[in-house]
């Protein structure tokens, strides 16, 4: 995917997926020969917000999970299917760019930052703030940085429609920072609304999806089959999270595919569900038209982490080859 003339790579992560340096997480690092390697992929980091915020997932003073197995990320191995409501824990960007891990990166990366405030005021404000924060390191940075603006991250208690609608506020104030500008969008964004926030001068490529809050798109997601119980996370003690894994490959396709036909004209990261190789097959062939530029994975990770570098290998030769 190139942006500013700049190529971010054909096959990136999921924001997350390899923590906030890409240092990636213990268990990755206890499975050994079996753990994923990322080699080939482009850096996507976790998640920030403009400051301090403790979520659901306790962090070590490295900012890794404390806890082996979080108890906010609730796994089925067999059915490859992923709940999580790690609610976006993190020290805050500043602290983070203080650690100057970001700055030391060669090669190009991408920051992802949502706004968490409870009133449009106080989240147009925090984008402010983040943009003047990110804007004073940016002439540190090695490498070319891409933002990702993350606006539907299900667990951090806002309503995300309001954001989609808040969306061209964020992306006039990020334009400051003269970077790559990439909003995130789940499934729930119509994908007229979508293209719509493409046209805005300052959007440079659009990101979907992020995990399916719990319970929506009940006409395309059987939850009471999934979940004959209600969510696992829920008997936790925590809200019921949000839905990754490959439930949502097929109408990821479908949404791809229905965002071109109304005009999309930018470029496209999209993701969902990418646990095979062969599912990068599925996308080409049923999802993704010609414009199409990369694709992320995330929960393969977790799940089948072994299988990480032959999807990163094959992607990276079908995607060079358009």
């Amino acid at each position: 995917m190139k942006l500013h003339g700049i190529d971010y790579g054909n096959i990136l992560g999921a924001s997350g997926v390899q923590g906030f340096f890409g240092e990636g997480y213990p268990f990755h690092r206890l499975l050994g020969p079996l753990g994923p390697d990322f080699t080939g992929m482009g850096f996507v980091a976790k998640t920030t917000t403009l400051y301090k915020n403790q979520g659901n997932m306790p962090l070590t003073k490295d900012y890794e999970p404390k806890e082996l197995k979080p108890r906010c990320i609730w796994l089925s191995p067999w059915r490859m299917t992923p709940l999580n409501v790690v609610g976006l824990s993190g020290p805050g960007a500043q602290e983070l760019l203080n650690r100057f891990k970001w700055q030391g990166r060669a090669e190009p990366f991408t920051i992802s930052f949502m706004p968490i405030g409870g009133t449009l005021e106080e989240r147009l404000e925090e984008t402010r703030r983040f943009t003047a924060v990110l804007k004073r390191h940016l002439d540190m940075f090695r490498g070319k940085v891409c933002l990702q603006i993350n606006i539907t991250c299900p667990n951090v208690g806002l309503d995300t429609a309001k954001l989609v609608a808040e969306i061209t506020q964020l992306l006039d104030i990020a334009a400051e920072l003269g970077i790559p500008l990439v909003p995130k969008l789940n499934l729930l964004v119509p994908p007229k609304t979508a293209v719509e926030i493409s046209k805005h001068p300052a959007c440079d490529a659009i990101c979907t999806t992020n995990s399916i809050p719990f319970g929506k798109m009940e006409n395309e997601i059987r939850w009471g089959k999934i979940f004959p119980n209600g969510s696992p996370l829920k008997q936790r003690g925590f809200k019921e999270g949000g839905l990754s894994g490959p439930y949502l490959l097929p109408l990821v396709a479908q949404w791809i595919d229905r965002a071109y036909e109304a005009g999309m004209e930018k470029p496209m990261n999209v993701g969902g569900g990418i646990m095979h190789s062969s599912y990068i097959e599925y996308l080409m062939e049923y999802g993704l038209r010609p414009g199409i530029d990369s694709v992320f994975i995330g929960s393969v990770a977790m799940l089948r982490p072994w299988r990480v570098q032959g999807i990163i290998k094959h992607a990276n030769q079908i995607l060079a080859a358009r």
